[in-house]
């Protein structure tokens, strides 16, 4: 058995810098990708409209049959006048990062109302605001991981509310309730979902570092709620795959750090994971398709298509690399050593 589909658009994705930056984009091709929503969470981050089309320029050399989109990070020195020199710089978006939630957000926002001038101005040039769905854990206020995003939720609905022409994108979408709030939004509100959220559940976290991720899995439950979205085609909701590179020792060790890895065998598990739960016929709308309609981008003129066979595929127990310092290293990609059921040929 054999399914033909055009190549793969991931509206989230880290690419990191450095040797890491290196090795990992141009495994984009290797996974079948042609369009990667670039994160602009580096250190420092990507505040500038000059720092996104450097940043930009060095992806394009290391991948360049790959189509990058680029995202400025939101922050208290984000002007208006660089809202419009990002937009007719061909930046798509505006990634906000409450703070301290994940990986690189310590100059995350705490409040949304000193940024309604940025937003005001996104939706004039129709850039688009990227919102990572949690607020910060609070003992006092009985917040942690497992409902941080369900308690975000109403920072979302206001949003829409106060900018309803504003592009809005809560990505990597974990909970029903998020499923839930995204549906009851108006078209202007899309969302992302993970390859790895339609897999795991808290169990499949909860002492495996590997598959700790931000959000982190939630409940059966929920993860019943992504996959019947997917099941249902619904064009709001499509491919990001946060896919986050770390090196193995940064992963294993006592805290561990947020991210998981599918970038170079992404085709692999997207379709042995749809057809787990029987949506691979929704594959092409997922990945290939409604991502490019909420954002307005055309179609690719790329004739290229991926052929995937219906046969196990094992998962590298590494992704190896030479580092900054000129040592060896590996990422530990998702499923390590397990079988997909789908192989990209």
């Amino acid at each position: 058995m054999q399914k033909t589909l055009p190549l793969i658009d991931d509206f989230h994705v880290h690419l990191r810098q450095g040797a890491l930056m290196e090795k990992v984009t141009p495994s984009l091709e290797q996974g079948g990708c042609r369009l990667a929503y670039v994160m602009p969470n580096l250190t420092p981050p990507i505040t500038t409209t000059k720092q996104a089309m450097e940043y930009k320029e060095k992806l394009q050399k290391l991948a360049p049959n790959v189509e990058f989109l680029m995202t400025l990070y939101l922050n208290p020195e984000l002007t208006v006048e660089e809202i419009y020199a990002a937009a007719k710089a061909g930046i798509k978006g505006v990634k906000s990062y409450p703070r301290g939630v994940t990986t690189n957000s310590e100059g995350g926002i705490e409040s949304y109302t000193v940024y309604y001038p940025i937003f005001e101005a996104m939706e004039k040039t129709g850039m688009v605001l990227n919102l990572h769905g949690e607020i910060p854990s609070d003992a006092t206020s009985n917040v942690c991981v497992l409902n941080a995003e369900e308690m975000f939720l109403t920072h979302l609905q206001s949003l829409h509310r106060d900018f309803p022409n504003l592009k809005i994108v809560l990505e990597h979408a974990t909970s029903k309730a998020a499923v839930d709030m995204v549906k009851s939004l108006g078209p202007t509100v899309g969302c992302t979902i993970t390859v790895h959220h339609l897999q795991l559940v808290v169990d499949d976290w909860a002492g495996c570092c590997h598959n700790f991720c931000k959000p982190v899995a939630k409940f059966p439950k929920d993860r019943d709620a992504l996959r019947q979205v997917v099941k249902e085609g619904h064009p709001r909701f499509f491919l990001g795959t946060d896919s986050a590179p770390h090196p193995r020792t940064a992963k294993e060790t006592s805290k561990a750090a947020a991210g998981v890895f599918v970038t170079p065998y992404l085709a692999s598990y997207l379709a042995s994971i749809l057809d787990s739960f029987g949506a691979l016929d929704k594959l092409e709308g997922f990945a290939c398709k409604f991502g490019r309609q909420f954002y307005g981008i055309a179609d690719s003129k790329d004739s290229k298509v991926l052929n995937l066979a219906k046969e196990d595929f094992t998962v590298p127990q590494e992704f190896q690399y030479v580092n900054d310092a000129g040592v060896e290293a590996a990422i530990v990609p998702f499923l390590a050593g397990k079988a997909m059921s789908w192989k990209l040929k």
